[in-house]
Protein backbone atom coordinates (compact mmCIF):
# COMPACT_ATOMS: atom_id res chain seq x y z
CA UNK A 1 0.00 0.00 0.00
CA UNK A 2 2.86 2.24 0.04
CA UNK A 3 4.31 4.33 3.07
CA UNK A 4 2.36 7.10 4.45
CA UNK A 5 5.52 8.21 7.02
CA UNK A 6 6.65 11.77 6.48
CA UNK A 7 4.05 12.23 3.73
CA UNK A 8 1.24 13.67 5.83
CA UNK A 9 0.39 17.44 4.83
CA UNK A 10 -1.50 19.60 7.20
CA UNK A 11 -4.74 21.06 7.20
CA UNK A 12 -2.62 24.43 6.90
CA UNK A 13 -0.44 23.76 4.74
CA UNK A 14 -3.22 22.75 2.34
CA UNK A 15 -4.41 26.39 3.05
CA UNK A 16 -1.54 28.06 1.61
CA UNK A 17 -1.96 26.58 -1.80
CA UNK A 18 -6.18 27.00 -1.77
CA UNK A 19 -5.64 30.99 -0.69
CA UNK A 20 -3.82 33.46 -2.54
CA UNK A 21 -2.35 36.62 -1.35
CA UNK A 22 -5.65 38.60 -1.75
CA UNK A 23 -7.04 36.63 0.47
CA UNK A 24 -4.93 37.55 3.12
CA UNK A 25 -3.42 40.96 2.63
CA UNK A 26 -4.66 44.21 4.82
CA UNK A 27 -6.36 46.02 1.96
CA UNK A 28 -6.14 49.83 3.44
CA UNK A 29 -2.84 50.62 3.76
CA UNK A 30 -0.94 53.39 5.72
CA UNK A 31 1.46 54.83 3.65
CA UNK A 32 3.47 57.87 3.83
CA UNK A 33 5.87 60.18 1.18
CA UNK A 34 9.58 60.12 1.06
CA UNK A 35 9.46 63.94 2.13
CA UNK A 36 8.15 63.43 5.29
CA UNK A 37 10.25 63.70 8.37
CA UNK A 38 11.58 60.59 10.48
CA UNK A 39 9.73 62.39 13.41
CA UNK A 40 6.26 62.88 11.59
CA UNK A 41 6.94 59.04 10.78
CA UNK A 42 6.91 58.25 14.86
CA UNK A 43 3.58 60.20 14.73
CA UNK A 44 1.93 58.15 12.11
CA UNK A 45 3.48 54.44 13.09
CA UNK A 46 2.01 55.29 16.74
CA UNK A 47 -1.17 56.55 15.78
CA UNK A 48 -1.87 53.53 13.25
CA UNK A 49 0.15 51.11 15.82
CA UNK A 50 1.99 49.43 12.64
CA UNK A 51 5.94 48.83 12.67
CA UNK A 52 6.42 49.96 8.84
CA UNK A 53 4.57 51.46 6.07
CA UNK A 54 4.99 51.49 2.17
CA UNK A 55 6.24 55.02 0.66
CA UNK A 56 4.46 56.19 -2.37
CA UNK A 57 6.02 59.16 -4.51
CA UNK A 58 2.99 60.38 -6.87
CA UNK A 59 1.13 57.15 -6.21
CA UNK A 60 4.36 54.93 -7.04
CA UNK A 61 5.98 52.75 -4.66
CA UNK A 62 9.54 53.95 -3.98
CA UNK A 63 10.17 52.28 -0.98
CA UNK A 64 9.78 50.89 2.68
CA UNK A 65 10.18 52.26 6.02
CA UNK A 66 10.00 50.37 8.99
CA UNK A 67 10.02 50.91 12.96
CA UNK A 68 13.80 49.47 13.03
CA UNK A 69 14.98 52.46 10.60
CA UNK A 70 12.88 54.90 12.93
CA UNK A 71 14.93 53.45 16.37
CA UNK A 72 18.13 54.26 14.24
CA UNK A 73 17.12 57.36 13.31
CA UNK A 74 16.78 58.07 17.21
CA UNK A 75 20.06 56.54 18.00
CA UNK A 76 21.64 59.25 15.23
CA UNK A 77 19.42 61.98 16.59
CA UNK A 78 18.39 62.43 13.18
CA UNK A 79 14.63 62.78 13.65
CA UNK A 80 15.02 66.01 11.33
CA UNK A 81 15.73 63.82 8.07
CA UNK A 82 13.20 62.51 5.86
CA UNK A 83 12.06 59.21 5.19
CA UNK A 84 13.21 59.19 1.62
CA UNK A 85 17.09 59.11 3.47
CA UNK A 86 16.24 56.15 5.76
CA UNK A 87 13.68 54.01 3.43
CA UNK A 88 14.82 51.11 1.69
CA UNK A 89 14.43 51.42 -1.83
CA UNK A 90 14.96 47.76 -3.50
CA UNK A 91 11.64 47.00 -2.59
CA UNK A 92 10.07 43.22 -2.59
CA UNK A 93 6.78 42.82 -3.11
CA UNK A 94 4.25 40.22 -3.75
CA UNK A 95 1.87 39.74 -6.47
CA UNK A 96 -2.25 40.27 -5.54
CA UNK A 97 -2.80 36.41 -7.02
CA UNK A 98 0.03 34.40 -6.00
CA UNK A 99 -1.12 31.30 -3.50
CA UNK A 100 0.11 32.51 -0.02
CA UNK A 101 2.46 29.12 -0.35
CA UNK A 102 4.28 31.35 -2.49
CA UNK A 103 4.24 34.10 0.34
CA UNK A 104 5.00 31.99 3.09
CA UNK A 105 8.39 30.41 1.41
CA UNK A 106 9.08 34.91 0.52
CA UNK A 107 8.54 35.37 4.62
CA UNK A 108 10.81 32.33 5.38
CA UNK A 109 13.59 33.46 2.66
CA UNK A 110 14.24 37.09 3.75
CA UNK A 111 12.68 36.96 7.26
CA UNK A 112 11.07 40.77 6.36
CA UNK A 113 8.30 41.64 8.94
CA UNK A 114 5.75 42.68 5.68
CA UNK A 115 6.06 42.98 2.08
CA UNK A 116 3.68 45.42 -0.25
CA UNK A 117 1.39 43.48 -1.86
CA UNK A 118 0.71 44.83 -6.05
CA UNK A 119 -0.92 44.07 -8.66
CA UNK A 120 0.12 42.66 -12.26
CA UNK A 121 0.01 46.47 -13.11
CA UNK A 122 2.65 47.64 -10.48
CA UNK A 123 0.13 49.00 -8.25
CA UNK A 124 0.31 48.84 -4.63
CA UNK A 125 -3.06 47.01 -3.48
CA UNK A 126 -2.32 46.16 0.00
CA UNK A 127 0.62 44.87 2.60
CA UNK A 128 0.98 41.43 3.85
CA UNK A 129 2.26 40.56 7.44
CA UNK A 130 2.99 36.79 8.38
CA UNK A 131 -0.32 37.88 11.36
CA UNK A 132 -2.55 38.54 8.39
CA UNK A 133 -1.10 34.70 6.90
CA UNK A 134 -1.94 33.41 10.47
CA UNK A 135 -5.42 35.19 10.56
CA UNK A 136 -6.84 34.00 7.37
CA UNK A 137 -5.46 30.84 7.75
CA UNK A 138 -7.63 30.61 11.22
CA UNK A 139 -10.54 32.11 9.60
CA UNK A 140 -10.63 29.39 6.66
CA UNK A 141 -10.49 27.07 9.31
CA UNK A 142 -13.56 28.51 10.69
CA UNK A 143 -15.83 28.01 7.56
CA UNK A 144 -19.30 26.49 8.15
CA UNK A 145 -19.09 23.22 6.51
CA UNK A 146 -22.76 22.54 7.20
CA UNK A 147 -23.60 22.34 3.62
CA UNK A 148 -20.37 20.55 2.49
CA UNK A 149 -20.93 17.63 4.75
CA UNK A 150 -24.55 17.52 3.02
CA UNK A 151 -22.94 17.05 0.14
CA UNK A 152 -19.97 14.83 1.30
CA UNK A 153 -22.42 12.24 2.85
CA UNK A 154 -24.64 11.95 -0.75
CA UNK A 155 -21.46 11.41 -2.98
CA UNK A 156 -19.93 9.39 -0.59
CA UNK A 157 -22.35 6.33 -1.23
CA UNK A 158 -21.31 6.20 -4.49
CA UNK A 159 -18.98 3.38 -4.19
CA UNK A 160 -21.28 1.78 -1.89
CA UNK A 161 -24.43 2.06 -4.47
CA UNK A 162 -22.52 0.65 -7.65
CA UNK A 163 -22.46 -3.20 -7.91
CA UNK A 164 -19.46 -4.16 -9.75
CA UNK A 165 -15.93 -5.89 -9.79
CA UNK A 166 -14.31 -2.83 -10.21
CA UNK A 167 -14.64 0.33 -10.05
CA UNK A 168 -13.32 3.97 -10.34
CA UNK A 169 -14.44 7.37 -11.38
CA UNK A 170 -11.98 9.47 -14.10
CA UNK A 171 -12.43 13.40 -13.39
CA UNK A 172 -10.62 15.23 -16.23
CA UNK A 173 -9.19 19.32 -16.26
CA UNK A 174 -8.17 20.79 -18.89
CA UNK A 175 -4.74 23.85 -17.64
CA UNK A 176 -4.08 26.21 -20.17
CA UNK A 177 -0.18 27.41 -20.67
CA UNK A 178 0.89 30.75 -19.44
CA UNK A 179 -2.50 31.15 -17.61
CA UNK A 180 -1.50 32.60 -14.34
CA UNK A 181 -5.01 34.05 -13.33
CA UNK A 182 -6.40 30.47 -13.82
CA UNK A 183 -3.67 28.63 -12.11
CA UNK A 184 -4.87 26.42 -9.16
CA UNK A 185 -8.38 26.29 -10.39
CA UNK A 186 -8.26 22.48 -11.41
CA UNK A 187 -6.40 21.11 -8.29
CA UNK A 188 -8.77 23.24 -6.39
CA UNK A 189 -11.49 21.95 -8.07
CA UNK A 190 -10.46 18.07 -7.92
CA UNK A 191 -9.74 18.87 -3.77
CA UNK A 192 -13.92 19.91 -3.53
CA UNK A 193 -14.67 16.39 -5.36
CA UNK A 194 -13.04 14.49 -3.17
CA UNK A 195 -13.89 15.96 -0.20
CA UNK A 196 -17.55 15.24 -1.19
CA UNK A 197 -17.05 11.43 -2.26
CA UNK A 198 -15.85 10.93 1.79
CA UNK A 199 -11.98 10.40 1.17
CA UNK A 200 -9.98 10.95 4.37
CA UNK A 201 -8.99 14.65 4.58
CA UNK A 202 -5.08 13.32 5.34
CA UNK A 203 -4.94 11.87 1.80
CA UNK A 204 -6.91 14.93 0.25
CA UNK A 205 -4.42 17.62 1.46
CA UNK A 206 -1.60 15.50 0.06
CA UNK A 207 -3.56 14.86 -3.85
CA UNK A 208 -3.88 18.31 -3.01
CA UNK A 209 -0.22 19.71 -2.98
CA UNK A 210 1.04 16.75 -5.79
CA UNK A 211 -2.13 18.10 -8.35
CA UNK A 212 -1.47 21.84 -7.47
CA UNK A 213 2.28 21.54 -8.40
CA UNK A 214 1.68 19.11 -11.40
CA UNK A 215 -0.89 21.63 -12.50
CA UNK A 216 1.53 24.54 -12.13
CA UNK A 217 4.34 22.74 -14.11
CA UNK A 218 1.54 22.33 -17.07
CA UNK A 219 0.88 26.27 -16.70
CA UNK A 220 4.89 27.18 -16.69
CA UNK A 221 6.48 24.93 -18.88
CA UNK A 222 4.06 24.12 -21.55
CA UNK A 223 1.61 25.17 -23.67
CA UNK A 224 -1.16 23.63 -21.61
CA UNK A 225 -2.60 19.80 -21.00
CA UNK A 226 -4.85 17.83 -18.73
CA UNK A 227 -4.67 16.87 -15.21
CA UNK A 228 -7.10 13.41 -15.26
CA UNK A 229 -7.90 11.47 -12.07
CA UNK A 230 -9.01 8.11 -11.71
CA UNK A 231 -10.50 7.36 -7.82
CA UNK A 232 -10.78 3.92 -6.72
CA UNK A 233 -11.60 2.92 -3.16
CA UNK A 234 -8.24 2.18 -2.27
CA UNK A 235 -6.43 4.68 -4.21
CA UNK A 236 -6.19 8.41 -5.96
CA UNK A 237 -4.04 8.34 -9.34
CA UNK A 238 -3.41 11.73 -10.99
CA UNK A 239 -2.12 11.99 -14.58
CA UNK A 240 -0.26 15.40 -15.73
CA UNK A 241 0.13 15.18 -19.49
CA UNK A 242 1.00 17.47 -22.02
CA UNK A 243 2.64 17.71 -25.63
CA UNK A 244 5.14 20.33 -24.07
CA UNK A 245 9.22 20.69 -24.31
CA UNK A 246 10.17 18.22 -22.74
CA UNK A 247 12.40 17.53 -19.78
CA UNK A 248 15.59 17.13 -21.13
CA UNK A 249 17.59 15.56 -18.22
CA UNK A 250 14.82 14.32 -15.64
CA UNK A 251 17.22 13.48 -12.71
CA UNK A 252 18.44 16.61 -12.83
CA UNK A 253 14.96 18.23 -12.81
CA UNK A 254 14.65 16.30 -9.84
CA UNK A 255 17.42 18.24 -7.99
CA UNK A 256 15.87 20.82 -5.34
CA UNK A 257 15.74 24.20 -6.59
CA UNK A 258 16.98 23.40 -10.15
CA UNK A 259 14.20 25.33 -12.16
CA UNK A 260 14.24 26.10 -16.00
CA UNK A 261 11.63 28.57 -15.57
CA UNK A 262 12.49 32.00 -17.09
CA UNK A 263 13.50 34.98 -14.88
CA UNK A 264 9.58 36.47 -15.83
CA UNK A 265 7.93 33.52 -14.45
CA UNK A 266 10.52 33.67 -11.18
CA UNK A 267 9.79 37.55 -10.64
CA UNK A 268 6.02 36.68 -10.88
CA UNK A 269 6.82 34.10 -7.43
CA UNK A 270 6.89 31.08 -9.64
CA UNK A 271 9.16 28.10 -10.41
CA UNK A 272 11.23 27.89 -7.56
CA UNK A 273 12.72 24.23 -9.14
CA UNK A 274 10.39 22.61 -5.53
CA UNK A 275 7.27 21.25 -7.47
CA UNK A 276 8.77 17.43 -9.07
CA UNK A 277 10.44 17.28 -5.18
CA UNK A 278 7.14 18.36 -3.00
CA UNK A 279 5.05 16.23 -5.56
CA UNK A 280 7.13 12.72 -4.79
CA UNK A 281 7.06 13.99 -1.19
CA UNK A 282 3.18 13.72 -1.30
CA UNK A 283 2.78 10.23 -3.23
CA UNK A 284 3.27 6.61 -2.64
CA UNK A 285 3.84 6.17 -6.47
CA UNK A 286 5.37 8.87 -8.75
CA UNK A 287 6.33 8.01 -12.52
CA UNK A 288 7.88 10.47 -14.43
CA UNK A 289 8.52 9.83 -18.59
CA UNK A 290 9.40 12.85 -20.82
CA UNK A 291 10.59 13.36 -24.02
CA UNK A 292 12.08 16.32 -25.36
CA UNK A 293 10.20 17.98 -27.89
CA UNK A 294 7.51 15.16 -27.64
CA UNK A 295 6.28 15.97 -23.82
CA UNK A 296 5.68 14.77 -20.12
CA UNK A 297 3.44 11.82 -18.90
CA UNK A 298 3.22 12.30 -15.11
CA UNK A 299 1.94 9.65 -12.48
CA UNK A 300 1.17 9.88 -9.07
CA UNK A 301 -0.89 7.23 -6.93
CA UNK A 302 -2.28 8.05 -3.66
CA UNK A 303 -3.51 5.29 -1.40
CA UNK A 304 -6.45 5.98 0.63
CA UNK A 305 -4.99 3.89 3.51
CA UNK A 306 -5.86 0.79 4.87
CA UNK A 307 -9.61 0.41 6.10
CA UNK A 308 -10.28 3.70 4.24
CA UNK A 309 -13.59 4.14 3.43
CA UNK A 310 -15.21 5.88 0.76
Amino acid sequence: MGENKGKEVTKLQELTYELKVSDAMTKNVVTTAPYVTMAELREILRTHRISGTPVLENGKLVGVVSLEDLINALADGELDVTVGEKMVRDVNTLYADEHLVHAVGQFARFNFGRFPVIDRKGQLVGILTQGDIMRALLRELEVDYHTEEIRRYRASHIFQDIIADETALVFGYHVIGKDFNAAGKASSSLKITLNRLGIPPPVIRRVAVAAYEAEMNLVIYTAGGEIVAEVQPDRVRIEAIDSGPGIPDIEQAMQPGYSTAPEWVREMGFGAGMGLINIKSCSDVMRLDSTVDVGTHLEIVIYTGEGASL
